[in-house]
């Protein structure tokens, strides 16, 4: 805190004020004009530092130092109180390094009230802050009670491989899609460069001959795990899960033409890297009357944040819409939906959204009905709960641009 405070001071020419302090004059009537001038320019800038020192406070250390009169006099009750903390904090460090040595699993105890007593002081270490010597006393100390072996960072779970680099922490799953390739006999097929024909219409009711619903269901299940680190072929997977009950040739088709995709593209995936930008924005889009069988559309969007891609979606629309203004409406709304609870999330990780969030919206139409307040024929028969994305515009959490 006071690093973060002193650079903030050192940023806005503050800190030399902090530091020499200035003198009050008991008699100003004595001093000269040139004086009186001086006097007032050293008491403007100590209150525009004492102003910034309050910026870095929390609450409960802004009531220590609320009465004081001069930045000088700030900092030092500031400096005083931390002090006090450090000791406070490295007495109950020495506390917790004696209770992990003496970590013994009781006779008639658990092994789920064990490890609940373990994370009790977990919890507690995370209070006073990390400290390596006694993360090794941990691991020392669990090892004692239950066969474990230290493995280092994660590089595999769950078929999802993890490379931490200087650069970033990548996520894939490039042998799990070996893996489902070879399951179904694919491993020599020819790759592709998209994952869905450009303009395809899959309907329930074709003329094509019925496949294996076990072995589609089996290859749809697969593909939909891959998702986890594979946006693009969110969709494609989303639009053949619709016709698990009853495929046809056709839909076995347009499920192996993902995996043709995956052929070409094993080493895709997502780069999660360092940055200090902290900007939520989102995209959205809709596939207008995609489903042949009951005309509902397509919703998708993906949020960033900086340059990472970290939540995203491909769903159908509840509601038959009639228009492709009205399906993009529908779009951004679920999209701003999403955002107020992934605002309300950042928050609690002390990552506020202060501006309004961006959401990018394709359709001018629908940016247009989304900022325009009056009911008319084209939006008052559209689901009243479709038209919250107006108040979340007007209150200005939200910002809607192509």
């Amino acid at each position: 805190m006071v690093i973060r405070i002193k650079v903030l001071l050192g940023s806005q020419d503050a800190w030399e004020t902090v530091e020499k302090g200035y003198e009050e004059s008991q008699d100003e009537t004595s001093l000269t004009p040139n004086q009186k001038e001086a006097l007032q320019k050293a008491r403007k800038k100590d209150q525009q530092a004492l102003t910034l020192i309050y910026q870095g406070l929390d609450e409960a250390m802004f009531e220590k130092v609320a009465n004081a009169t001069s930045s000088k006099q700030a900092w030092e009750i500031l400096q005083n109180s931390l002090k006090g903390v450090d000791k406070v904090k490295k007495a109950r460090l020495q506390t917790l390094r004696g209770e992990f040595e003496s970590l013994h699993m009781k006779e008639s105890e658990s092994v789920s009230d064990y490890f609940s007593r373990v994370l009790a002081i977990v919890n507690q270490f995370k209070r006073y802050g990390n400290n390596p010597s006694m993360f090794e006393d941990f691991k020392k100390a669990i090892a004692r009670e239950f066969e474990m072996t230290d493995i280092g960072l994660i590089a595999y779970y769950l078929g999802i491989e993890v490379k931490q680099t200087e650069e970033g922490i990548f996520i894939s799953q490039e042998g799990y899609g070996k893996e489902i390739l070879k399951k179904f006999e694919m491993l020599d097929c020819k790759p592709i460069s998209t994952s869905v024909e450009c303009g395809v219409k899959l309907s329930r009711h074709d003329e094509e001959e019925n496949v294996n619903p076990t072995l589609f269901k089996s290859l749809v299940g697969t593909l939909r795990y891959l998702t986890c680190t594979r946006p693009d072929i969110l969709y494609g997977v989303g639009l053949v899960s619709r016709y698990m009950e009853a495929p046809t040739m056709t839909h076995l088709k347009t499920a192996k033409r993902i995996l043709r995709y995956v052929k070409g593209t094993f080493d895709f995936g997502l780069l999660y890297s360092p940055s200090k930008e902290f900007k939520l924005f989102s995209y959205s889009d809709s596939d207008w009357a995609g489903d042949m069988d009951d005309k509902k559309s397509t919703t998708g969007f993906v949020f960033y944040m900086g340059d990472t891609t970290f939540t995203w979606t491909s769903k159908k629309q509840p509601i038959v819409t009639l228009s492709t203004c009205e399906a993009e409406y529908v779009a951004a709304t679920s999209s701003v939906c999403h955002a107020v609870w992934l605002r309300s999330l950042l928050k609690e990780l002390h990552m506020s959204q202060v501006e309004a969030i961006e959401i990018f919206v394709d359709n001018k139409s629908a940016l247009a009905l989304a900022k325009n307040l009056v009911f008319h024929d084209r939006s008052k028969h559209i689901d009243t709960r479709y038209h919250f994305i107006r108040e979340c515009i007007a209150r200005r959490k939200f910002n809607l641009s192509s």
